[in-house]
C-alpha cells in the first residue's frame, strides 16, 4: 500500500508520441476521466511508392477525436515553448515522442513529464530495447513508467510492470505486449502520481545498457552462429528490419524458424533437407528449421508453399551465404 495512495484529481495531460506502440496509450487515456488538452506528433513524413505525406498513428487518433494537434519539429525554441505552456498541462505524458525534451519544456507541466518506456530499467535504455532484450536472450522485460530528466531514459523510476518473454515471441508480438501493459500502467500512474513521485526509486546506472537502433547491417544472417542467436536475429527482424541471407543470386527474407540442438554435420549455411516441415540449414554446432520465407518482390510464404515453385533452389546442399555470390561450391 503506498503511502497516502488517494486518487488523483482529474489532470489536464499534453500527450506527445508517433508511432502505433504510443498511439495505443493514447486511446487508454482516451478512456479516463482525464482531459487531453494537447497532443504532440512527429511532422508528417513521406511514406509508401508514392512518397505521399503521412501522419503519425497519434496524429490519425487525435485527430479522429477532435483534439488539438502540435508537430514543431523542436522544442528549443521560446514559441515552441511558450505554446505549451499556454495548455496549462498539469502533466506531460511521452510515448516514443523521437524529439528530445529541453529541462525549459520539463518543467512546464506542474508534475513534470512522465515517460512509458519498454524496458524494466534501468536494463535498456535508448530507442530499440524491445530489439535489444530480445537480442539478448533476456528471459524478461517489462515498462517502466518514469519521472523524465535531462538524461536519456535516465530518471527516477516511478512504478513497473514486468513481462515475461515467451521463447517464441518476435519484436511485433513483444510490442504489442508491452503496448498493452504500457496502457495499463500508465492509466495506474495517472491515478496515484503523487504517491508514486513521494516513493520513486533512482536508476542504478551500473546496470544499464544503451539499447541502440538496429543498423540494417545487423539483419544479415551470419550462419557460423549458433542456430539460437539466428532465431533471435529472425524474431527481431519480424515486421520492422527483416533478417536475410543470399541463396544463389536471390536475397531470401527469412521470417519464421526454429533452432534445433542437433549438428549441422556440414558447412554453415548448408540447406540439409528440404521438405514441408521446412528447410534445415546447418549452423554452429546446430541447425535450424526455417519454416517461413519471403522471396524478392513476393509475399511472405511457408516454405511448404515455396518448394511447390522453386524446389531446385532449396536443394539439400545449397548454401546460404553473406552476397549473392555464395554457392555450395564456395564451401570445402
Amino acid at each position: 500500500m503506498l503511502t497516502a495512495d488517494l486518487p488523483m484529481p482529474a489532470l489536464n495531460i499534453v500527450f506527445a508520441g508517433t508511432p502505433p506502440f504510443a498511439a495505443r496509450h493514447l486511446a487508454s487515456l482516451l478512456e479516463t476521466r482525464h482531459r487531453i488538452v494537447g497532443v504532440y506528433t512527429q511532422p508528417d513524413r513521406a511514406a509508401g511508392r508514392g512518397k505521399q505525406l503521412q501522419p503519425s498513428a497519434v496524429k490519425s487518433l487525435a485527430l479522429a477525436h477532435d483534439l488539438p494537434v502540435f508537430q514543431p519539429a523542436t522544442l528549443k525554441g521560446a514559441e515552441e515553448q511558450e505554446q505549451l505552456a499556454q495548455l496549462q498541462p498539469d502533466v506531460m505524458v511521452v510515448v516514443a515522442y523521437g524529439l528530445l525534451l529541453p529541462q525549459a519544456v520539463l518543467d512546464i507541466p506542474h508534475y513534470g513529464c512522465l515517460n512509458v518506456h519498454g524496458s524494466l530499467l534501468p536494463r535498456w535504455r535508448g530507442a530499440a530495447p524491445i530489439e535489444r532484450a530480445l537480442l539478448a536472450g533476456d528471459a524478461q522485460t517489462g515498462i517502466t513508467i518514469m519521472q523524465m530528466d535531462k538524461g536519456l531514459d535516465t530518471g527516477a523510476m516511478l512504478h513497473t510492470v514486468t513481462l515475461p518473454i515467451g521463447s517464441h515471441d518476435d519484436r511485433q508480438q513483444l510490442e504489442d505486449k508491452l503496448a498493452e501493459i504500457g496502457s495499463q500502467g500508465l492509466v495506474y500512474a495517472l491515478e496515484h502520481l503523487e504517491a508514486l513521485r513521494a516513493g520513486a526509486e533512482a536508476q542504478d546506472d551500473a546496470l544499464s545498457n544503451y539499447a541502440h537502433k538496429l543498423d540494417k547491417a545487423e539483419a544479415l544472417i551470419d550462419w557460423k552462429q549458433p542456430a539460437e542467436l539466428i532465431n533471435r536475429q529472425i524474431r527481431v527482424g519480424i515486421g520492422r528490419t527483416p533478417a536475410y541471407s543470399f541463396l544463389g543470386n536471390e536475397r531470401v527474407r527469412l521470417l519464421r524458424a526454429v533452432p534445433e540442438p542437433d549438428t549441422g554435420r556440414a558447412a554453415p549455411g548448408t540447406i540439409l533437407e528440404a521438405d514441408r516441415e521446412g528447410l534445415r540449414v546447418a549452423c554452429l554446432d546446430s541447425t535450424l528449421r526455417v519454416t517461413e520465407l519471403q522471396m524478392p518482390g513476393k509475399n511472405a510464404l511457408p516454405v511448404a508453399d515455396i518448394l511447390n515453385s522453386r524446389r531446385a533452389l532449396f536443394a539439400p546442399g545449397e548454401t546460404f551465404g553473406a552476397s549473392s555470390s555464395a554457392t555450395a561450391s564456395d564451401h570445402p
